[in-house]
């Protein structure tokens, strides 16, 4: 292995082509995070074997996902010049640990039954609180799940073997990440239940998923490797629309996605009154009874099978699902030009391509 964790001889994820490329570098990705989490998981069990309950919902957490904050953080240190690096992709999984963090909490957040199909952690520990303790046990469990995932996301950060020269670059950037993931969030919590405005559910979406999801990962990568300011500009323009792009389409899946595929309830945006920006869409045409509606609808903490339904049809009679489609597809355009516009490597350019489609135009 090189200084900076190169592996000549080995299979580079770049030398394969297209779509095989981000499955070869999944793979990867899950193994580290299945062998650093399996190592952790033995070290919280040597405490006490109580701790099972915990452990298996660290485990639940972080075995899913479509690895894309990790392929951004790969991809951000490949279109930098460098080359393939195991060290590289143990640092990149670390936002893997960052994501799982952020959904355990933002699942509490929003008392979400569901994710992945899977009971959630706050969900699933109740068995294990089993009435001891003081009410609200189970959530406390979960929380404190959600924080330790984003302890190890810097433990495996600083551990993954890169030069602590090339860590301290990033250093800075998992400052950035953490506060605007965490004012993100705490925007969304302030303005639940306003009155929706398309302005500040952007910018919900901006700091709350688009950064973290594409635009730091992408930034990590690229100080890791050494990226000119230009190359981070580069980074910014194509991750910012991207990342709002990723999570426009979420919206769409959220209400009107298979849940077979989702593994999500369709009404937990509604359950929650998240300001969604398809929320915000519908609210700008809804006529004044169709508004009496919704406030009436969005008042009651669970959606039933009918009132769900009238939800749907407001929004696709002011034709919001159509509009928020619209702003995905603009966003990818932009996104796909300044990768084409920035002459960055051949592969990084097919990779970054290829990721934009996967982000934004998925099923689940």
């Amino acid at each position: 292995m090189t200084a900076d964790g190169s592996t000549p001889g080995g299979v580079s994820t770049a030398a394969r082509p297209g779509g095989e490329a981000q499955t070869v570098l999944k793979c990867r990705v899950d193994a580290v995070v299945e062998r650093f989490v399996s190592d952790e998981i033995d070290q919280l069990l040597g405490i006490d074997g109580e701790l099972a309950p915990v452990a298996e919902q660290l485990r639940t957490a972080t075995a899913y996902g479509k690895r894309l904050r990790a392929a951004f953080c790969y991809w951000g240190w490949r279109a930098a010049g460098q080359p393939d690096s195991d060290a590289l992709v143990r640092a990149a999984a670390a936002m893997e640990l960052v994501h799982a963090a952020a959904v355990v909490h933002d699942d509490l957040i929003d008392d979400s039954p569901l994710r992945r199909g899977l009971p959630t952690a706050h969900i699933a520990l109740r068995t294990a609180a089993g009435g001891r303790g003081r009410p609200g046990a189970a959530r406390s469990l979960a929380m404190l799940v959600g924080d330790l995932l984003m302890a190890w996301a810097g433990q495996l950060f600083v551990s993954s073997g890169l030069p602590a020269a090339y860590l301290s670059r990033a250093r800075p950037l998992w400052a950035a990440l953490a506060r605007e993931l965490i004012a993100g969030e705490c925007l969304e919590i302030l303005r639940t239940g306003g009155e929706p405005d398309l302005r500040r559910s952007l910018q919900v979406i901006r700091y709350k998923t688009a950064k973290y999801t594409v635009e730091q990962p992408l930034l990590i990568g690229g100080a890791l490797a050494g990226a000119t300011p230009e190359l981070r500009e580069v980074f910014t323009e194509y991750g910012l629309p991207l990342g709002e792009a990723f999570q426009l389409r979420d919206d769409l899946l959220g209400l009107f996605g298979d849940t077979a595929r989702t593994g999500k309830a369709n009404a937990d945006d509604l359950d929650a009154r998240r300001p969604t920006a398809l929320l915000a869409e519908t609210w700008s045409r809804a006529t004044p009874a169709e508004r009496k509606d919704l406030r009436h609808l969005l008042d009651g903490r669970r959606q039933d099978g009918d009132s769900l339904r009238r939800v749907r049809e407001i929004m696709l009679r002011t034709g919001a699902p159509d509009r928020v489609e619209d702003m995905i597809n603009q966003r990818v355009r932009v996104a796909t030009a300044v990768v084409r516009q920035a002459r960055l490597p051949a592969d990084a350019t097919r990779a970054l391509t290829g990721l934009a489609a996967d982000a934004a135009h998925r099923r689940h």
